[in-house]
């Protein structure tokens, strides 16, 4: 039997209607329809009844174009669904919206283990000193500070030389592991649809940014299972408990693959640790912390840690109970843990990731 959860946020789709956005208003319904194309047509329907989008609108002309922009095609059934080049816009559209929204001075830089090849010219500058890349001089500022020290008579000296400041980049293989048991879609709040906009935006960061970086996406109830990029539209939340520790043993394996000198598992969730698998049988318990299944989770943290793996988790709930827990994770990992807000997740992810891949050099 499938499960299928729905939840609309009404601040959001109030935004889009008033901007008239219909095209981000279909990203966004489709995301929340678990990649359903003609469930988020029919409710575009809905909100055009309803009085929510005007009738002078015409949404048929623009399911057409959807069609002619080959972002929606035949499923083969004789319906619709989304086509890979629709799949890759919803891809790129997360990733403009919630770049354009990091703001400075997010979440806080944090120095990475590993440099990797490669350096990246800033804007800012510094005196030249000998043994200085030349071609990072700054020609112009060099030129600026000659005909000010000698008041126009141009003759440059080499304390008059500037050089921009540089910035190693990292090689980072990441695993993003999205927590999808029923706390995420629980008591009428969606935290399922801004896990899976955070995905999709930072698989467009990497794949058109970093690509020498890797990225791997797996989800974990009850079990943990790696799912390809494509499949990120379609991810949905159903009955089940939450198997942090399976997650974790997961995404190490994954991480074990890769040649990249930093390596790290970012984890969104909202709920305590509730399953653990030992012996091929999942054993569970939603009451409390089972001290059982703790235990085992920090331990595979622990091991994580030897690994050199770095754990952040981005925690979606502020019991004290939970975020006891989480603290302890963090400390057995030294890793670390953010706690957001669902609809500021892209901020803190998309921030977190660009700052921890960089180290200055001087």
């Amino acid at each position: 039997m499938r499960h299928r959860y729905r939840y609309l946020d009404p601040a959001l789709l109030r935004g889009l209607l008033a901007g008239h956005q219909l095209q981000r208003l279909f990203q966004q319904l489709v995301l929340a329809a678990g990649g359903d194309a003609e469930e988020a047509m029919e409710w575009m329907r809905q909100l055009q009844r309803r009085g929510h989008i005007h009738q002078s609108v015409d949404l048929e002309a623009f399911f057409e174009a959807l069609e002619e922009q080959r972002l929606i095609g035949p499923d083969g059934e004789g319906g619709l669904a989304l086509t890979s080049t629709g799949e890759r816009r919803i891809r790129r559209g997360a990733f403009e919206e919630l770049f354009s929204s990091l703001r400075r001075g997010g979440p806080g830089y944090h120095p990475v283990r590993s440099a990797g090849e490669g350096s990246e010219r800033l804007p800012e500058t510094r005196p030249y000193r000998f043994g200085d890349e030349l071609h990072h001089l700054d020609g112009p500022r060099s030129l600026q500070n000659a005909l000010k020290r000698t008041h126009g008579r141009l003759q440059l000296r080499e304390e008059d030389l500037e050089i921009h400041e540089t910035e190693h980049l990292t090689a980072c293989a990441t695993v993003l592991a999205i927590d999808i048991s029923h706390s995420m879609i629980l008591y009428g709040e969606d935290r399922i649809t801004p896990a899976k906009k955070v995905a999709l935006a930072l698989t467009e960061l990497i794949t058109t940014r970093y690509p020498k970086d890797h990225i791997s996406v797996l989800l974990f109830g009850d079990r943990a299972e790696q799912v390809d990029l494509s499949a990120l539209p379609y991810i949905e939340a159903g009955p089940y408990h939450t198997n942090t520790r399976e997650a974790l043993q997961l995404a190490r394996g994954l991480l074990s693959r890769q040649k990249q000198p930093n390596k790290q598992i970012f984890l969104i969730t909202d709920g305590k640790p509730s399953a653990i698998t030992q012996g091929g049988e999942v054993y569970k318990n939603p009451f409390g912390l089972d001290m059982r299944i703790v235990n085992l989770t920090l331990e595979e943290a622990d091991q994580c840690r030897r690994q050199k793996v770095v754990i952040t988790t981005f925690m979606l709930a502020t019991d004290p109970t939970l975020t006891d827990f989480v603290e302890k994770l963090t400390r057995t990992n030294r890793g670390r843990a953010y706690y957001a807000d669902p609809y500021n997740l892209g901020e803190f992810i998309l921030a977190d990731y660009i700052k921890n891949r960089r180290r200055r050099v001087r």
